[in-house]
């Protein structure tokens, strides 16, 4: 008996799914509770938020990248609080708001009780969001990097956002106007309120509006990955785009085209995948700090119902993030 409550007590509940397919394949199950190894920092998992890049993990659409060894678990970004520190720990003390994504290396698993990761991979949630809040925002050190580091977005310069009602894109709306930028959005209809509320000076319904009904942009930042060399066209000289996605339809191709694109032409596509580090949360924190960037979050669904959410997402049409409470 004694053993057996020890086991159970070493168990924690955690999204997963064994085989890939539509969203009902998700569901609640028992994983082992990660312990902290030397370097690590344990984190109760209060929330995470639903990304595009799990959807189509769940799909089977990348599993060159996931494999095929099942079970597989869903999360990339969470927030919660520090109940642990391995050997050698330095920075984070137990109790600490934290917020942080998942390493590259380890994949997803962030839709769970606890996560174990190295302290490099967190920053402390700002005073004035609660955890939900702030499961929201960790994705905005992306538009960071997009707009900041990789296309060097200036005062008074023209930026497009695609997406611009999304997750990054809700983000990069927000801080193309704190530093100075003419922001145009790109959004479904039902969203063209939304994202002028976030702050753009122009929005446009995509599907109304096609790259031909727009005008030239210093810094385009697609979100989207379909039809890049249409939008790529709209970079007036010395322009610069930035993709985090590629056409999920034509993978091969679509990865190969970027990367061709990242080398040869005038008109140059920047693309990368995000693995943030302390620094960059700690700049975004400071955005959350001086009023610059708010979340935004669209709905908030329990653990259990991480189905719904998903689906949410496929559907189209979030305003900022679908949030999952774990507790």
């Amino acid at each position: 008996m004694t053993n057996e409550v020890q086991t159970v007590s070493e168990m924690m509940r955690a999204v997963m799914y064994d085989r890939f397919g539509g969203p009902e394949v998700l569901y609640v199950g028992k994983a082992p509770k990660p312990a902290p190894g030397p370097g690590e920092v344990l984190v109760r998992v209060r929330a995470t938020s639903v990304n595009g890049g799990e959807l189509l993990a769940r799909a089977g659409r990348v599993r060159l990248v996931t494999g095929r060894k099942f079970p597989q678990r869903t999360g990339l970004d969470f927030a919660g609080e520090v109940v642990a520190l391995g050997a050698a720990v330095t920075g984070p003390a137990v109790g600490d708001r934290v917020w942080g994504i998942m390493p590259r290396a380890s994949g997803f698993g962030s839709a769970a009780e606890y996560v174990a990761v190295r302290p490099r991979q967190l920053g402390r949630v700002p005073q004035r969001l609660d955890l939900v809040e702030a499961a929201a925002l960790p994705a905005g050190t992306t538009a960071i990097t997009a707009l900041r580091d990789k296309a060097r977005l200036r005062p008074g310069e023209r930026l497009l956002v695609r997406g611009a009602a999304g997750g990054v894109g809700h983000v990069a709306v927000q801080l193309g106007k704190a530093v100075g930028a003419h922001v145009t959005g790109l959004a479904r209809a039902d969203n063209l309120a939304f994202v002028r509320d976030l702050g753009a000076d122009e929005v446009h319904d995509y599907r109304a509006t096609g790259p031909a009904g727009l005008g030239r942009y210093d810094v385009v930042l697609d979100t989207v990955g379909k039809d890049l060399d249409a939008h790529r066209r709209l970079l007036a000289p010395g322009g610069r785009m930035v993709s985090i996605a590629f056409d999920v339809d034509r993978p091969v191709a679509s990865l190969g085209h970027l990367l061709a694109s990242a080398v040869h032409g005038r008109r140059r596509v920047r693309f990368f995948s995000g693995d943030p580090r302390t620094a960059l949360f700690n700049d975004l924190a400071a955005h959350v700090a001086d009023g610059a960037i708010r979340p935004v979050v669209d709905t908030v669904f329990p653990l259990e119902e991480i189905g719904a959410a998903h689906r949410a997402l496929e559907a189209g049409g979030v305003r900022g993030k679908f949030v999952v409470r774990i507790d």
